[in-house]
């Protein structure tokens, strides 16, 4: 099974979960080597079996009961003809049925391949023919994004859980998309909780290699823009929850967390069922970020631990400033997946009295590798320190030839037992992104005097205009100093002069007036010449957005481009 406790199982202890909590002190995983993706379930499972492991609505589970769950979903799979080496999708927002079917999938030896919900058909049917995949764990509201009639459908609904206006919506939404009101059972279409009540047998176990065998594949933009599919070991997702739990100093059964980040995406995966399981904590899930209901969660349930992304933060503080809530049970709170605006955080501490800190990670690093200090005073606008085992460089971005000097502008390389396997049948895509056994992140970060490391911008978003090097970031903050900006985007344009030239995208405060004039002067007074926007553009309504909210800029780009075509 692996390091466990000193590096031993408990005396006595066998895989079957005890029915009574061990008479010494539960302790977390003592170290990642030697352990399957699955395994920190059964550890904390035999630690802490009575402990709440996750509360979805009026759905609970002990972490024992979790187990024992995820051991008939395993041999449900089984039955259904999943075996070791196999893909199994899951197409699920934030429900226990995503944890239990990760884990049961990693218990039968087969990997995971993580479907984004937001999908549309067509980008379904292109990762389920690239991964190969044969089976998928689906809601049933989404199962019609499964065009291939070959894939089996293992249904989940969520409409039980939801008050009774919203179950209506839930049927309509189900006939639009389905052309059922309840999708009925076939040779290829089963449902979740039908089959597991089903199975008697027990799963076979799987023989895994934990340093090469392939946990999760997860689609992925990729340091070098193309899509493509990043492959993670056991190893780098055992290994990446249990740096996140050494960060916290061992805290073992003792914090509640808030899961409303998607799992379907590297960050959740990580930080809230790996990590949460690691650390012994009870789960808070909701199926999706809705402000007033995350705010209510907090207040009924105290979560000690909330990961997220800006833009969670930055709508809840839009409530708080109205409504207060008791948000005082929150000591962390670790934002990610996009920038974090240092008034933001701030603001977000002085609402609930949490300690605010900023991570950084990508997929290709499972995907943490910095988050700012949790037993120390916030450096907002850092992304905080290496994790244990990682190590980072800053390299010239144009060839990564040599180290830059302390303070000086490079991009950040990354060395760690978190560092993927490799893309999906990309050997020339891994080549180019791990060179020399170091992770090339695209990302280009200066050395803090605090020894904190802060993101700059993306190499790929770079603008060299006459020589000069700008970074987006820098000039996105300057703009967003003005009175009258409420967001900015920055990027270059061709220029037959300077190579390129800046151009800015401002979304103004409501109530405010357009003046070019006004941010000219702004700039002027505040950033180099060369740093300085030549073009604005109003935008009406949001800059271009992913699902964590972090700015598109590839789409402003691409707009401009269109735009200098057309003149």
């Amino acid at each position: 099974m692996g390091h466990f406790i000193n590096g031993q199982m408990p005396a006595g202890a066998t895989d079957a979960v005890p029915a009574v909590v061990f008479s010494e002190r539960p302790q977390g995983v003592n170290y990642y080597a030697g352990l399957t993706a699955d395994s920190v379930l059964k550890h904390t499972a035999m630690q802490l079996p009575n402990r709440l492991a996750i509360l979805y609505g009026d759905v609970q589970w002990t972490y024992a009961e979790l187990n024992q769950v995820v051991d008939s979903c395993a041999s449900m799979l089984n039955r259904m003809g999943v075996k070791q080496g196999d893909r199994v999708g899951i197409l699920l927002p934030n429900v226990p049925e995503y944890v239990i079917a990760a884990n049961a999938i990693w218990r039968t030896g087969a990997t995971v391949i993580a479907i984004n919900p937001m999908m549309v058909a067509e980008e379904v049917t292109r990762l389920i023919e690239k991964t190969k995949c044969r089976c998928i764990v689906s809601l049933d509201l989404l199962s019609n994004l499964i065009v291939n009639p070959t894939v089996k459908r293992i249904l989940v609904s969520v409409r039980e859980h939801l008050p009774a206006l919203q179950q209506l919506g839930y049927l309509w939404k189900l006939h639009r998309n389905t052309g059922y009101w309840s999708l009925p059972s076939s040779e290829h279409s089963h449902w979740f909780w039908e089959e597991i009540g089903r199975t008697t047998s027990v799963a076979a176990p799987a023989n895994v290699n934990p340093d090469t065998d392939i946990a999760y594949i997860l689609p992925t933009g990729g340091t070098t823009g193309s899509p493509k599919a990043v492959t993670l070991s056991h190893r780098n997702m055992v290994a990446n929850a249990w740096q996140q739990y050494c960060w916290t100093q061992g805290s073992f059964g003792n914090e509640t967390m808030l899961a409303v980040l998607p799992f379907f995406h590297s960050y959740g995966m990580s930080a809230t069922v790996m990590g949460g399981t690691m650390m012994g904590a009870t789960l808070v899930l909701h199926h999706r970020f809705n402000t007033r209901q995350v705010i209510r969660l907090i207040e009924d349930h105290r979560p000690t631990v909330f990961h997220a992304v800006p833009a969670m933060l930055v709508a809840m503080n839009d409530r708080l400033r109205s409504y207060p809530a008791k948000l005082n049970s929150i000591r962390w709170v670790i934002s990610g997946g996009a920038p974090l605006e240092p008034e933001v955080g701030r603001e977000f501490a002085k609402h609930s009295g949490a300690l605010v800190v900023e991570g950084y990670g990508l997929s290709e690093a499972s995907p943490v590798t910095h988050v700012g200090d949790l037993f120390a005073e916030p450096q907002y606008g850092t992304i905080g320190l290496p994790l244990p085992e990682t190590k980072c460089r800053l390299v010239d971005p144009v060839d990564g030839s040599r180290d830059v000097a302390s303070q000086e502008v490079g991009e950040l390389i990354i060395q760690g037992p978190q560092v993927m396997l490799g893309y999906l049948d990309d050997p020339d895509g891994t080549q180019e992104a791990i060179r020399d056994g170091w992770l090339h992140t695209g990302d280009l970060a200066v050395l803090e005097p605090s020894d904190c490391y802060r993101i700059v911008g993306r190499k790929k978003d770079l603008v060299i205009t006459s020589g000069f090097n700008v970074y987006p970031c820098e000039v996105e903050s300057v703009l967003r100093e003005h009175r009258d900006v409420l967001d900015a985007a920055v990027i270059g344009v061709a220029d037959a002069q300077r190579g390129e030239i800046v151009k800015a995208y401002i979304v103004l405060r409501p109530g405010s007036v357009w003046s070019e004039s006004s941010l000219h002067e702004h700039c002027e007074r505040l950033l180099s010449k060369y740093k300085r926007p030549r073009l604005f553009e109003r935008v009406v309504g949001d800059l271009p957005r992913n699902f964590l909210g972090k700015v598109i800029r590839r789409e402003l780009r691409e707009s401009a481009r269109l735009k200098s075509e057309i003149k």
